[in-house]
This record gives C-alpha cells, structure tokens and sequence, in this order.
C-alpha cells in the first residue's frame, strides 16, 4: 500500500514538555521507529507533520525584532518544516539502517487569500499559557487567543488548502522509491497572483486537511493521522466516553469532535475516504495495528 502518515504536534512533542531541540529529537527517534515498522511491512511512505509548537516558538523568538522586522508565517512555516523535517528524514534513516532513501521537501501549498478563515483565526499555535498570560501577550502582540483546554494558546487564520503545486516533485521521488516527509506543519501557505505567480501568505494550514489533499492527489490506499491518543471518542472529555472503531464518512461528518483537536482529524479523514481509500486515527505507536483494523479508529466509506 501507498502510505501517508501524518504525525500530530502532540505525537512529537508531549503536551507539558519544553519547546527543546532535545525534547523534540528524542520524541522524534520513537516516532521514527513506528514510521520504520510500515516500511519493513511492505509499504511505500510519505510522512508529513504539525509544527504548531515550533511555528509559534519561532514567532515568539521573532519578538526580539521590530515589529517591520520580524518574519512572517509562511517563513517560519519553511523554517519549522526544515527543522523537523531534518529529524524525521535523520531518525528514519537510522531505523530503517540506512536501507532505504529518504528525502524532505519544503512543500508549498495554495490557498485563497478570500477565504472566511483569515477573518476568524482558529489553528494553534506555540505553547500554552494560563489565561492571565495569554492575555497580557496577547494584549502586546495584537494575538487572538483562545482555550485549548484548561490553557489559553494564541490562534492565527487556517484557511482551506486547495493546490499543492510540489505535487509532481513528490510523486517523481516516490516513483523513484524514495520515502517522502513533507507538507510538513500543513504546507507552506502561499496565494496565486492573477499572473500566476506565488507569493506567501500569514496563515497556518491545518496539517491534517492538506495531508487529506495529498493523499487524494497521490492516489494513496491510507492516511494515518497519527496522534497521542488511541482512538476517536464519542462524548470526549466526559465520565464514560467510549471509543469508536469504524465509522463511515457520513457518520464521521456529523461526529461531534473536539473542533481544536480531534475534529479538524475526523473532518479530513472523511474527505480523503470518500475519495476511496480510508483513513486510519490514533496513536502513533500502534501505526501497524492501525493499518490492519485492530487498533484506533477506522474511516471509510461504508463499513464493510
């Protein structure tokens, strides 16, 4: 099976754990050796990743310049897919013992700069703080904030992705038999110009809706939407909640999800089913129980 498997911002770095180079190389070498158990399965890969926490350390570092000084989303977006990128491509390389090519790629991907999203910011980004923080940081930076649990985190604008144009690159390395980590922290937004060019846009794309686009234009037999938690739950957060193993992607769309974490994931995971393949949630740890039913969630078109 062609495989995409998208690694949450929680899967390599716990909730809790400091923003360190350490911190994140260590989670980095466990995710590493889940992604290599696919590939010795017989599975081709593409990895993609979130970057929430990384996009919004670099930002905050960026507070150090001048407000016209410091750099925008879509750099640190290519910033924090380098980054990362470079763990995963090094740690998946050392699982695999160096027996199969690995290769990041810095993706694009398009949005429209009309979309509604730029007009109500709803992805998290950087680490969390109490209320009282948020909003003194806020107050100063100009963020919008919002609740991510018992903490407050800053939110940006996360419209739809609608075009990947590094698309034939990553299929030609594919074809090549290379195992790809890209799209990474949901793409690099940028808009196409009237004269067709592209230019970079302040925004932060949901990682899961543009692995979902990627999987479709790949044509791939599974998304993983890998996480630290071991299935979707019906009533979340709640005194006996219960996880669901199959859903089809009618039910998934109608699914009452937690919108700041697992629904963007349910939401994606029915868009590239419906397309034909299914989709796999839960936690990065059981990928192989994942991919063969016996663990997590399982999104498809009918249950069958």
């Amino acid at each position: 099976m062609l495989v995409v498997a998208a690694l949450g911002g929680n899967a390599l770095l716990r909730r809790g754990e400091p923003l360190t180079a350490g911190a994140q190389r260590e989670n980095v070498r466990v995710a590493a050796r889940s992604l290599a158990a696919i590939v010795r399965a017989g599975h081709r890969l593409v990895v993609t990743h979130g970057n929430g926490p990384q996009v919004g350390l670099l930002a905050l570092q960026g507070a150090a310049y001048k407000p016209d000084e410091a750099y925008p989303l879509d750099v640190l977006g290519a910033e924090t897919e380098g980054m990362i990128g470079y763990m995963i491509e090094q740690e998946l390389e050392n699982a695999l013992d160096h027996a199969h090519p690995v290769a990041t790629l810095l993706t694009q991907v398009v949005v429209d700069r009309r979309d509604p999203a730029f007009e109500k910011p709803s992805k998290f980004v950087g680490p969390v703080y109490e209320r009282s923080e948020a909003e003194t940081r806020a107050k100063a930076a100009g963020w919008s904030i919002a609740a991510d649990g018992d903490k407050w985190r800053r939110v940006v604008a996360s419209p739809k992705p609608v075009e990947i144009p590094d698309f034939k690159t990553i299929k030609l390395l594919l074809d090549h038999g290379v195992i790809v980590v890209c799209t990474g922290g949901g793409g690099i937004p940028v808009v196409r110009c009237d004269d067709g060019s592209l230019t970079g846009i302040e925004a932060v794309i949901d990682k899961d809706a543009a692995s979902a686009l990627l999987a479709r234009q790949l044509g791939a037999d599974a998304l993983l939407l890998l996480t630290d938690i071991d299935a979707v739950y019906r009533d979340f957060g709640r005194e006996g909640a219960t996880s669901v193993p199959l859903l089809t992607t009618k039910e998934a769309r109608t699914f009452a999800a937690p919108a700041g974490s697992m629904g963007p994931k349910v939401v994606a995971g029915a868009d590239f089913a419906d397309a034909g393949g299914f989709t796999g949630i839960g936690r990065l740890e059981d990928a192989i129980a994942i991919l063969d039913g016996s663990a997590g969630t399982r999104i498809s078109r009918s249950l069958e």
